[in-house]
């Protein structure tokens, strides 16, 4: 394919990622993918082994969201979204059954990228959507598949975003939003072009704060994003900046008993987060010749990470009196309606306020070069690059504790039915904040203190051959190898006498494939068929966490680290895409991804907070994704089917007290075999729904007023805690009732009953409005979930310390759920001068 500089260019103006061209584009038509998340030349999408789904800054901004993860949440195939951290800056992302969440401790299976850099957080490897301002997007695809050119964690898929520059929105804005939540958003962007048009470049803040629906949940962030640009007929250099400051607050699981008539009730307080970034990169692409391409970036990041979360605490303190148990037992010296308390025993939940501080620093670099040239007088394309990522890990954890029992109080005894009381110290407000505050008492204990070194070098190469017209070939394959390397600052080296030390160096290399071919009987028909591995290194925090003797408390406290095996995914991937008419488009696909040795939380015996990472065996998700869009005089839809079978595909062990069909005297559950997932596995991602139905409709009222929505259905999904598919409501096994013992008191008993072991489907229709004043003024509405559904995004079978009024007591079993936002809405101006406002 011979291809000149100046239509290359000129679709590079349009495309922040650079992508290139085939014969005949028009800058006009964009229908094309780089192979790599690099510059680089193009492929047109029709030759393309995979259903890559595109967004644009245009309909991601028309939508209610305030992350792009709502966007892909009720307009992607096969993606759902579950505001798993109870903020929605900080939402997991689930495709096709693997994630991209902010959540430490997370086994994560999707790969993002910004401009070419990814930007998964080293410790942990989470995405965090608050730190990708959403007004910076100047074009994002869903690439399925474990395609291994996006290099670690590529298991299900990789999300590229390329940010927009001042060719794209020249001019200044400003714009403004208000509705719901006392939601407040104030946005200025700037962005022009050089007289020689060789200059170009891009400025934009955001400040958004809001209350939130849920009670003590409010969130402020700040969100700049800079970009400059230059360009010659040969050469072009980009660089970025994005900065944050921002501060969440998300209560997650709230226990079902507890949201009886109030669905904004919280569980505990404060769960606090402080994400502080700076990310710097510098991209750049030089045509050598008509033909051959070199394209590059570098970058830096800084990363600060500030927690604090109020929890229920797990202890054990023996006075001597015998047996553990999850209440106080008494021991009284008379039965004349007072006595003094002598000792209890606890192995119970209290008060602990956990703080956390991380910080990272990244590095990296990378090159390729694409050769865009005959072969055997076969049109062709091969690119061949290199990549090197170092990161510098300091993470430190803090725990305060106040007990609500101490060795002294006064208990009071009702001689009759044998009930009994206790005067204890306070360790909850009316709120359900800790209550840590006081004398000094509490001394602040540091639990976890580590210094990682990580670097990742890679290989990697593609090829894509047209053996003629029809029929298309590309191959490919990506090395990694990737050291972790951990120093326990708090207990030391490792030693016959310190087996708690984190200190530790893990070596993991791989060489993953991937081999696609694509036939094109006609224009309007796409047939392709593909097969690709990609893998991921078990991350710091899971080998910090990986002692069977030793559990640890997630999120992220850990004990000493036994090598894991890296996890390697496995995809075949089958579809075709079309159009039935020049307005009508539609697109199939089915898929089947392995995870060997997958890595998964397993609880330790005992305790339902505590355990360690595994390798346990395989997972498997398979499924089927139809979308069908089109496109009359004024009307445009779109309508996509997913279905996703995520499910265990080797029998182990979990522990689940709160399970019906547990063991009686162990609480562990047998996974078998074909299980649906209702998570993975370690009891904290979001729900996999079975199936999704997605549809979007716009009108066109007038040329300068339309009129959008969007319909979202999720089908029942398994409850975490449900692995074994058998939990049943409301049985005798499930209730939480305790025989009173005579020689020692009678303990508080509760009858409250686990819930279901599912969560019920669930349907959600948003209205978005556009109104064009002219003159540079622009009005828009936003408003979700117009008919107000209650409903539950994920659920889990827990236990929880209070009753439904808040009051705290005895261990109440009860499914813990995260509750749909309710009805809401938003209105916003925008007002644009000294552009053109028609380039945005």
């Amino acid at each position: 394919m011979k291809l000149k500089i100046s239509a290359i260019v000129a679709l590079a103006l349009a495309s922040s990622a650079s992508l290139g061209a085939a014969e005949k584009i028009t800058t006009s038509t964009i229908n094309v993918y780089s192979a790599t998340p690099l510059p680089s030349l193009g492929l047109p999408l029709n030759i393309i082994p995979a259903n890559i789904q595109i967004a644009t800054p245009k309909a991601i901004n028309a939508q209610s969201g305030v992350s792009l993860a709502d966007y892909m949440s009720t307009n992607m195939q096969s993606v759902s979204v579950t505001e798993m951290g109870g903020n929605p800056w900080q939402p997991e992302v689930t495709f096709r059954g693997y994630s991209a969440s902010p959540l430490l401790g997370m086994p994560q299976g999707m790969s993002t990228y910004v401009d070419g850099v990814r930007v998964n957080e080293p410790f942990g490897d989470v995405t965090l959507w608050d730190k990708i301002p959403n007004f910076a997007i100047g074009g994002m695809q869903l690439v399925p598949g474990s395609n291994p050119m996006y290099g670690l964690n590529t298991l299900g898929g990789a999300i590229a975003i390329q940010t927009k520059s001042g060719r794209q929105a020249q001019g200044v804005g400003i714009e403004a939003e208000y509705g719901s939540w006392n939601r407040q958003r104030a946005l200025v962007e700037y962005g022009g072009v050089s007289k020689d048009g060789s200059m170009d470049f891009y400025i934009g803040h955001q400040t958004t704060k809001e209350d939130g629906w849920r009670q003590f949940s409010p969130s402020h962030l700040n969100q700049t994003f800079a970009k400059t640009g230059w360009q010659s007929e040969k050469t072009k250099l980009d660089l970025s900046y994005i900065g944050t400051d921002n501060k969440l607050i998300g209560n997650g699981f709230t226990p079902e008993h507890m949201l009886s008539g109030d669905r904004d009730q919280i569980h505990t307080r404060p769960d606090w987060t402080n994400n502080y970034y700076h990310h710097l990169a510098l991209n750049g692409s030089h045509w050598i010749n008509n033909d051959v391409m070199l394209s590059g970036n570098t970058y830096w990041r800084k990363s600060n990470r500030h927690t604090k979360n109020g929890d229920l605490y797990e202890s054990e303190m023996d006075t001597g009196l015998g047996d553990h148990d999850i209440y106080p037992r008494l021991y009284c010296v008379d039965t004349s309606g007072e006595c003094e308390l002598k000792g209890s025993v606890l192995n119970t939940s209290h008060t602990v306020l956990n703080t956390s501080h991380t910080k990272q620093d990244n590095y990296g670099l990378a090159g390729q070069i694409t050769f865009n040239q005959n072969f055997m007088g076969m049109k062709n394309q091969f690119i061949a690059g290199t990549g090197f990522d170092y990161s510098l890990i300091r993470f430190r954890q803090n725990e305060k504790v106040n007990l609500s029992d101490k060795t002294e109080g006064t208990v009071t005894f009702d001689a009759e039915d044998g009930s009994s009381a206790v005067s204890a110290t306070p360790v909850w407000d009316v709120s359900r904040e800790a209550i840590l505050a006081g004398d000094g008492s509490l001394p602040q204990t540091q639990t976890v203190g580590l210094t990682g070194k990580q670097w990742t070098a890679s290989l990697f190469a593609t090829d894509t051959l047209s053996l003629n017209d029809k029929w298309h070939l590309n191959a490919g394959a990506r090395y990694n190898h990737t050291k972790v390397d951990n120093n326990d600052t708090l207990r030391g080296a490792y030693s016959a006498d310190n087996k708690r030390s984190l200190t530790a160096t893990d070596d993991y290399k791989r060489l993953n494939p991937s081999i696609g071919i694509t036939h094109t009987p006609t224009d309007k028909l796409s047939i392709f068929g593909t097969y690709s591995e990609s893998s991921r290194a078990p991350t710091s925090i899971e080998l910090g966490c990986s002692n069977p003797e030793v559990g640890c408390l997630l999120p992220s406290a850990m004990a000493d680290d036994p090598p894991l095996k890296q996890v390697v995914a496995k995809t075949y991937d089958f579809g075709a895409r079309g159009s039935v008419s020049d307005a009508v488009k539609w697109n199939a696909s089915i898929y089947h991804a392995m995870n060997h040795q997958d890595i998964q939380f397993i609880r330790v015996d005992g305790s339902s907070s505590r355990g360690y990472y595994s390798n346990v065996g395989r997972t498997q998700r398979q499924g089927l994704d139809l979308g069908l869009s089109g496109q009359l005089d004024r009307f445009r839809w779109s309508s996509n089917y997913s279905y996703i079978r995520a499910t265990f595909d080797s029998d182990f062990t979990l522990l689940s007290g709160s399970n019906s069909s547990s063991d009686a005297a162990d609480n562990y559950i047998e996974v078998k075999k074909g299980n649906r997932m209702p998570s993975i596995p370690e009891h904290r991602m979001p729900s996999i729904p079975e199936h999704q139905f997605k549809a979007r409709a716009q009108y066109d009222v007038t040329p300068n007023w339309s009129v959008g929505t969007n319909l979202v259905y999720f089908s029942d999904q398994f409850v975490m805690g449900n692995e074994n598919n058998k939990h049943a409501a409301n049985t005798a096994a499930c209730l939480n009732t305790e025989e009173g013992d005579n020689d020692h008191g009678t303990l508080r008993e509760n009858t409250y009953a686990c819930g279901s072991g599912k969560i019920k489907d669930y349907t959600v229709v948003n209205l978005d409005t556009q109104y064009n004043f002219g003159g540079g003024w622009k009005a828009f509405a936003k408003a979700i979930n117009i008919f107000d559904n209650d409903y539950y995004v994920a659920g889990r079978l827990a236990e929880t310390m209070f009753d439904a009024s808040g009051a705290y007591g005895g261990e109440i079993k009860s499914r813990g759920v995260i509750p749909g936002a309710p009805r809401a809405a938003w209105i916003g101006v925008r007002y644009e001068f000294g552009g053109a406002p028609e380039a945005k």
